[in-house]
This record gives C-alpha cells, structure tokens and sequence, in this order.
C-alpha cells in the first residue's frame, strides 16, 4: 500500500495502492469516502483511474446496498484465459499469426455496434425469463445477436506467450509456451440494466432526500424491490458476459488447432472485473463492489491482463483484508482516449508493437477534439506500465506467468 488518508472523522478512510492518483479519479474516491451507505474504507488499486461515479480500479463495501455506478455499465467485463501445451515457437512466423488472425476476424464479429446476423441460442436467456416471471426483459433481439462477440474500445483476443515472471531474458521453466486470452464483458445488457436501475436508485435517493456526495452514486437498498430486482439482473449480466467470453474462446481454440492440430489446451480461467458479490469482510456480511478490480483472495487465480503491447499475468491472490482482498484489473489508463488522438503519433504507436500481429490505426470515429484524426486510444502509451502495477501490489497478489502478445485482436 502507498498511502492511507481520512478527510476528517466523519469519513471513511481512502487506502491506496496508487502512488499517484490523477485529481478526477481522487475526488471521486473523496466522494465516495462521504457515502452514506459504504463501510470501512475506499480502496483504490495500482491501475486506479477517473470513471462514472467511481474511480476505475477502485473497491468499496455497502452496507446492505448496491450503488449502480459503483460496478459500472460493462456488468461482468472480465477475463479469459487458456494455457496450452504448444511451444510458443509454433508461431514464431508473424505471417502465420497474421493469417490466424484473419481467421480469427471470420469468427468472432469485432467492434462497437457489429454482432452476428443471426440471434444466437442460450438457455440462459430462458431460464432468466422462466423464473422471473413477468420482469423486465432483457433478453432482446440485440442481446442476443451480440453473445459471442467482443465488442470494441480495450476489449481484445490476443495470442501470448509465456516469459520469465521477472522479466528477465530467456524462457520460463519447461519452455516458452502459448496462451490465449480474452477481454470483454456483457455488451449492450449491461449498459441497458445499469442505466436502467441507476435512474431508479436516482429516484429514491431523491425521494428519501438522501444527502449524496455525488448524484452518479445514487444507491438502492437490498431489501427493497428495485435492490434485489438490480442484483438478480446484474447475475445475469454477468452470466451472459461469461458465455461471451466462453463462446469466443471456443472460436480461438478451434482457429488454433486449425493451425497446430497436436494443439492441448490444459487450463482455462475467467474472471469477473465488474460486478458487486456479497462477501464477509471485517467480521460483516457486505456488498463488496469492484469496478475495475479483481478478486483476490487467499489462494485464488486472477488475471491481470496490460495494454495490446505489454505484458499480461498470470496471479495468486493473498487475500489481503486492506484491499477488500483484491487488486487491478489492468494496467490502467494514463491517458484518455481524446489525449493519446491529439498527441500521439502513428509511428510512435507502430514502434512500440514492433513484432506484434495487429490492427492498423482506423480514423477516430466520435466526435470531439480527436475527430478526423487516427484512433490512437488504445496505444500502448496510453497506458500505466504494467510492471510498475504489479509491483505495486506484490501485497496483495504473486505474479504466477507473464505472458507477452504475439498478436492482438482489438474492436
């Protein structure tokens, strides 16, 4: 941990594992620390950065609430992982990574508004509608087109392989070998059932004349009706988004024994990044909520994964009770996405991918500053570096595998 501050006695302490944490992402951890439905104290991870509401790599805990922004609109963004058993010099030739790669585009639709054509089938959707019965349902046309799909900003498909956890040079113990990862969450389900709640929990915290630091932290009470119907709604959110991410990996390994048929693949891991759990911290049963932020505990296997040109690990969490027993999710954003467009250059962005399969630099599609300009965003030098992240937080999690890309898949 970097640092610990308290306001003044009536509010929460912040404990941080960000050295420097940018003005924007601190006054929303502030706030949050003058929550009237939050325990113990604000956690901020290494990768902590300015989000809606709540800083991105942030951690806190309600009491028998649940703060809509706190987890975010990408319900159940998170990680995938499979380890194989190929040598990483099977795909030594970048001309094979860049036709897998072209495969890969032919089986998983890439991008922001792009799906499959045909609404894909999953008992999820009739379960979730079979056992609520007359609910809102958020199993429309678009949901269900989308399942299977990656999305775009920092969502990506990236073939790696495993390096030294120190960063040295050479190969790790019993060889270099390839991975296969996966970034991407719950598409337009879980913005629609966080906007939707949000709006409700505005109105009772508005009803009630709640007194609220910021009015993107409006929350909902457990016990009342909107507060369960939000968490059995965001269950499914997260539900959906591990299907996603299951579906497109069976893509990638199907794409890849294409290519080495004597292809294993040994172990498979998938995580939540953005999601609220019921948990016991502090002797209390409370409502812990992540955005940004992975799972931690004693013993358990997280993914933390860098930006398209830097290394991803593999971790151990240590359950360390002062993080809520979590830690990054990332690298974490020291630029935004206006700021890298306006002041990176292509050739900047193309040296730092040196040797890397990837997609070449697209116009800047919003509008704003960045307009007519290349999509720089997800640049490496937009970025932390994510070996200064985990060195932050070698208390609360141990590096396992790193894994550097030799190819990445982005929206």
């Amino acid at each position: 941990m970097h640092w610990t501050k308290q306001l003044d006695p009536s509010s929460l302490p912040i404990r941080s594992w960000c050295a420097d944490v940018e003005p924007g992402a601190l006054a929303q951890a502030e706030n949050l620390s003058r929550h009237p439905a939050l325990f113990s104290h604000v956690a901020l991870m290494p990768d902590c950065h300015q989000g809606y509401g709540m800083p991105i790599g942030g951690v806190v805990a309600a009491d028998a609430a649940v703060i809509p922004a706190a987890v975010g609109v990408d319900i159940g963004c998170g990680m995938r992982a499979v380890e194989t058993d190929l040598p990483a010099e099977r795909f030594a030739d970048i001309r094979v990574r860049r036709a897998l790669q072209e495969r890969l585009k032919e089986r998983i639709p890439v991008g922001e508004g792009v799906s499959h054509r045909e609404q894909q089938k999953w008992e999820g959707f009739e379960e979730y509608l079979g056992n609520n019965g007359q609910v809102r349902d958020w199993c429309c046309a678009l949901d269900r087109k989308n399942l299977g799909t990656l999305g775009g900003g920092n969502h990506f498909v990236e073939l790696q392989k495993s390096t030294p956890v120190d960063g040295s040079a050479g190969e790790p113990e019993g060889g270099a070998k390839v991975w296969l990862m996966i970034h991407s969450g719950s598409r337009n389900l879980g913005k629609r059932i966080e906007e939707h709640y949000h709006r409700l929990a505005a109105k009772h915290c508005g009803h009630y004349r709640v007194r609220l630091p910021d009015p993107d932290l409006a929350f909902l009470p457990i016990e009342e009706p909107d507060g369960h119907d939000y968490f059995r709604d965001m269950l499914l959110a997260l539900r959906y988004a591990e299907e996603n991410r299951r579906r497109m990996m069976a893509a990638f390994k199907e794409t890849v024994a294409e290519f080495a048929p004597e292809a294993s693949f040994v172990r498979e891991l998938d995580v939540h990044h953005n999601y609220a759990a019921f948990e016991e911290h502090f002797s209390r049963k409370v409502c812990v909520h992540r955005k940004g932020a992975t799972s931690a505990k004693k013993d358990e296997l997280g993914i933390i994964p860098g930006s398209m040109g830097a290394a991803s690990y593999i971790v151990r969490g240590l359950g360390n009770p002062d993080s809520f027993e979590s830690c990054s999710h990332g690298a974490g954003r020291k630029m935004s996405r206006i700021a890298a467009c306006t002041t990176l250059t292509p050739e900047q962005c193309d040296a730092a991918l040196d040797g890397i399969v990837y997609e070449r630099w697209h116009p800047y599609k919003k509008f704003g500053k960045a307009k007519g300009r290349l999509d720089l965003s997800e640049a490496p030098q937009a970025y932390k570096d994510i070996e200064d992240v985990i060195r932050s937080e070698r208390d609360l999690v141990e590096p396992l595998v790193r894994l550097v890309p030799m190819s990445s898949l982005k929206g």
